[in-house]
């Protein structure tokens, strides 16, 4: 592939498409951009971004702006006893009865409090909330309902035969969600990078010089430095990446990046709300044991993994630590079955470190597989396995900044779009990718920019390779429930993608959101082996469809 390239104050080019004749394949087309566009998003006091900036259109900016609506407070809530409690929330089981059966619902109640006791009266409080059995390492995600009142419902799937109990957590009270998002959608930093700059000084010294670096986006841009800049612009997807200019040093010296420092930019009121020990805690309700009789008619799916599924809630549900989909017909790989399933493929694992997480598990279980020395650091790549009986090329490339990774070369670091556009495709092509951890940091806005270049990228790749198998990891729950990386942000973004790629043909969504909110081992933004276990099944189970 052909690394993407940082000049310091690149204008944009022509870029051209040369399009080969055959039969027409009838496929998704962006909306595309007026340059007359009204629809406007502030990310701060001097500057807008428009559905132009973001690559899409002002009606499908609507519909994202609908899907992300949120609700909250009508007014500045400065008193923490004003918040929600998770003490004095509750929750309820509708009507329960002595038994069930496998493959019915129940319904459950959550009533919304203050530290007063008293009753909410608006909504936008971020629960979670599911089904498990400790036992059998059972469990199944619900999907919380915002009534906007202060109460909230679940619905909850009762899909395995014994007992079962429900469990519901205030990750974040409605008040703390409204500070969440004043941030995400302003232009304050809170993420800070650092560029490395490397060249020849005098008497044959090297010099070196660590400059803070950041994203540029609308506008006057929304970070400056004191001794401003060295500006780098991609030149196809347009995104432009900003360092304080080096004492000594030319802007054409940035080597390497790497991750710097976070800054919290709450206020002292911000603080008292937006404190931990309120964060992602588990609020008291019915206890009683759910007894789940067997169905003779089953709950499970035949349905061949492929694209074009739409992703149920729930997606499927953990028995005995294995993962069984709704969606289609999952099945577990032993390590042979793994080689059999990549003989012959080309694997591109594009993202972050969550992917990498697939490439350390597939290098494990593939038998005879063989990591590559390319002299990159091992964690931060890129990585390459390979397995010469079978003809296995196995790819990891973290992607471009914004990166919160140790010291890396800049040449390494490419944006997934343009990596997209280097892979020929074909039937042999498996390219999985991931976005959502390191943009959590920076405005919506630049997200959906992002996922606008890529979409573009794969329409492309499906359009000249139709057999080209193409998966975007959905981001997973974390450990971290902070004014930083919240699970509240990621589950917007990944509104966001599932949205902007529901109507690509040939593009498959791959929910992990949900295999990591109900399982009960503690949220990690790296999840534990027995979730990578089923996620990579989840993988294989649509590159090898039975």
């Amino acid at each position: 592939m052909r690394p993407c390239s940082f000049h310091p104050h690149l204008t944009p080019q022509t870029s051209w498409k040369f399009l080969k004749s055959g039969h027409p394949r009838q496929q998704f087309q962006p909306p595309v951009p007026r340059r007359e566009t009204k629809k406007q998003s502030k990310t701060n006091s001097s500057s807008v971004i428009t559905a132009l900036d973001m690559g899409i259109s002002d009606e499908e900016w609507e519909r994202l702006q609908k899907a992300l609506n949120w609700p909250g407070p009508d007014q500045l809530i400065t008193q923490l006893n004003l918040t929600t409690s998770p003490v004095h929330s509750t929750f309820s089981v509708v009507e329960p009865k002595n038994s069930y059966k496998v493959g019915e619902n129940i319904s459950v109640i959550i009533t919304a409090r203050d530290h007063n006791k008293s009753p909410k009266t608006y909504g936008g409080d971020f629960f979670k909330a599911k089904l498990f059995n400790s036992e059998l390492k059972a469990s199944v995600y619900g999907e919380v309902v915002d009534h906007r009142n202060g109460t909230y419902s679940v619905v909850l799937l009762l899909p395995w035969e014994g007992q079962a109990e429900v469990s519901v957590r205030l990750e974040h009270s409605s008040e703390v969600v409204q500070i969440l998002k004043k941030y995400r959608d302003s232009s304050i930093t809170r993420s800070h990078y650092n560029g490395h700059f490397e060249g020849p000084g005098p008497n044959k010294i090297r010099i070196r010089e660590v400059v803070e670096c950041n994203l540029k986006w609308g506008g006057e841009g929304s970070w400056r430095k004191r001794n401003c800049c060295c500006e780098y612009k991609d030149i196809k997807t347009g995104t432009q990446w900003q360092c304080e200019r080096p004492n000594k040093l030319s802007c054409d010296k940035l080597v390497h990046h790497s991750m710097g420092r976070l800054e919290n930019p709450l206020n002292p009121v911000e603080r008292q709300i937006f404190t931990t020990k309120l964060a992602n805690l588990a609020i008291p309700g019915d206890k009683q044991v759910i007894n789940v009789l067997p169905d003779t008619a089953g709950n499970g799916t035949t349905e061949r993994c492929r694209s074009g599924l739409t992703t149920p809630v729930p997606e499927g549900f953990y028995f005995k630590d294995v993962w069984k989909s709704f969606a289609c017909n999952t099945r577990q790989f032993n390590s042979t079955q793994m080689g059999n399933c990549l003989k012959n493929k080309i694997v591109y694992l594009l993202g972050d470190s969550t992917t990498r997480q697939w490439f350390e598990y597939l290098e494990k279980y593939v038998p005879g597989i063989k990591r590559m020395d390319l002299h990159t650091p091992r964690t931060g790549g890129p990585l390459m396995a390979v397995e010469l009986k079978n003809n296995i090329i196995i790819h990891w490339r973290p992607h471009g900044v914004p990166l919160r990774f140790t010291k890396m070369l800049i040449t390494d670091l490419h944006y997934i779009s343009n990596d997209i556009d280097e892979i020929a495709g074909g039937p042999h092509a498996v390219v999985v990718f991931t976005i959502f951890a390191h943009l959590v940091f920076h405005p919506i806005t630049f997200y959906v920019h992002k996922v606008a270049k890529i979409r573009e990228s794969v329409v492309a790749l499906l359009s000249r390779a139709p057999e080209t198998t193409v998966i975007i990891k959905s981001g997973n729950t974390a450990g971290l429930k902070d004014i930083f990386q919240s699970d509240w942000y990621a589950m917007q973004l990944n509104t966001v993608m599932q949205k902007m790629f529901k109507d690509i043909d040939g593009a498959i969504y791959l929910d992990v959101w949900q295999m990591t909110s109900c399982h009960y081992l503690l949220e990690d933004v790296h999840p534990g082996a027995v979730i990578i276990a089923n996620e990579v099944d989840m993988l294989l189970s649509y590159v090898c469809p039975t």
